[in-house]
């Protein structure tokens, strides 16, 4: 009996620090996506068009993009524990600017202090995950990293626009910071110490692009990423404007788009080792399916809904599958190979939140569907013909 209870503390000892981190993501995540939500809002305090208002998400992204490695090369040798809480002491900073800020300009420089937090967060979290994970779960670890992601979909991103919308778009992200802060209590007590053992190193870059699957991965996630965004930056105003829906179902098919992430989340723990390729495939292809699907679906309330189930399962997959990967292919450096693909991660969300922008401004929020759709099919197209063959 005595062996039964120190297994049981020395396993649930052992997935605490990886659920603290599993619940940083989340509050990170909805830092990133609840402008999307907000963007109506956002957009009619200060005056101006979704399309201008749309810019605070391309200015977010580029900014990691831009900060990713440098800010890393800085950081690199920190104590992984002193610099996960150094990271997030700097996000509640930012969201607490949000939350006061009476211009644009002000919204705009607090967006850019959160993005620096977010630069070195999404370079480690994952490689640290799996690292303190016990042994043969390494799937596990990352599936409950990306579920981070999927729940500040389900309640995050719909949790904060209502909040915006019954008592301002300010207060979101003040309760963001409030929640970042009880993050920052919960690490503090339960995080161990993780020496920083795979510095990063410009001398490492050179032989980053000379790895073609890798560089493979990061072509394919520039083209897609940026397929998507032009679809989802907008899908807001999309749904009410297009599809006609009220703030009550955007709201809830905001929420269904992240809950099928927990599906997806599920299913890549425990088939993703067997079946590889046909995850990949699934992923590539579902997203820009669906988004080439998303005006005629627009029709009917039903269809959109289905639409957007289908992508958002789409889309889980395909962040956890090229994580993993990156993993795989570069185990010796993952810390600057990650990095770099959430540099290039970002570049495609500023680019789709840009394209989209164009596509709202210029001819219609009704066609950003298929130019995201058009986008995201000729990275499938890449990904079947060039890629597939690298990877395992």
């Amino acid at each position: 009996m005595e062996n039964v209870k120190s297994r049981g503390k020395s396993l649930l000892g052992g997935w605490l620090p990886i659920l603290g981190l599993t619940f940083s993501t989340f509050v990170f995540n909805t830092s990133e996506f609840v402008p999307i939500g907000l963007l109506t809002d956002i957009a009619r305090d200060f005056q101006m068009t979704e399309a201008q208002a749309g810019s605070i998400i391309t200015i977010y992204a580029w900014v990691v993009a831009l900060a990713s490695l440098p800010l890393m090369l800085m950081a690199s040798k920190v104590e992984n524990r002193k610099l996960m809480l150094s990271v997030i002491a700097l996000f509640i900073v930012g969201h607490v600017l949000s939350a006061v800020s009476t211009t644009f300009t002000v919204l705009a420089a607090s967006r850019i202090v959160v993005a620096c937090a977010h630069a070195i967060f999404w370079s480690i979290v994952s490689p640290l995950a799996v690292r303190i994970a016990p042994e043969g779960k390494r799937s596990t670890a990352l599936g409950l990293i990306v579920t981070g992601t999927s729940v500040a979909m389900i309640v995050g991103l719909p949790l904060g626009r209502i909040i915006g919308l019954h008592v301002g778009w300010r207060m979101t992200f003040f309760y963001i910071a409030v929640a970042a802060f009880a993050v920052f209590l919960l690490l503090a007590f339960i995080f161990p110490k993780v020496p920083s053992r795979n510095s990063v190193s410009l001398k490492k870059l050179p032989s980053l692009l000379r790895t073609p699957a890798l560089l493979g991965v990061y072509i394919l996630t520039f083209i897609f990423v940026t397929g998507h965004y032009t679809g989802y930056s907008y899908i807001e105003p999309f749904l009410g404007q297009v599809a006609g829906l009220g703030d009550a179902g955007i709201t809830w098919v905001l929420m269904a788009f992240g809950v099928v992430g927990l599906m997806g989340s599920f299913l890549f723990s425990r088939y993703y080792d067997r079946y590889p390729s046909r995850f990949v495939r699934l992923a590539v292809f579902g997203v820009a399916a669906c988004l080439l699907m998303l005006h005629v679906a627009s029709f009917d309330r039903f269809a959109v809904i289905a639409v957007c189930i289908c992508w958002g399962l789409a889309i889980s997959i395909y962040n956890l599958v090229f994580q993993s990967e990156i993993i795989q292919i570069m185990p010796e450096s993952t810390a600057i190979a990650m990095s770099v693909y959430s540099g290039i991660y970002n570049v495609g969300i500023g680019g789709g939140a840009l394209v989209g922008g164009l596509v709202c401004s210029r001819l219609s929020i009704s066609l950003i569907g298929y130019v995201g759709g058009a986008i995201a099919f000729v990275a499938a197209l890449y990904c079947a013909k060039r890629l597939m063959s690298l990877l395992r």
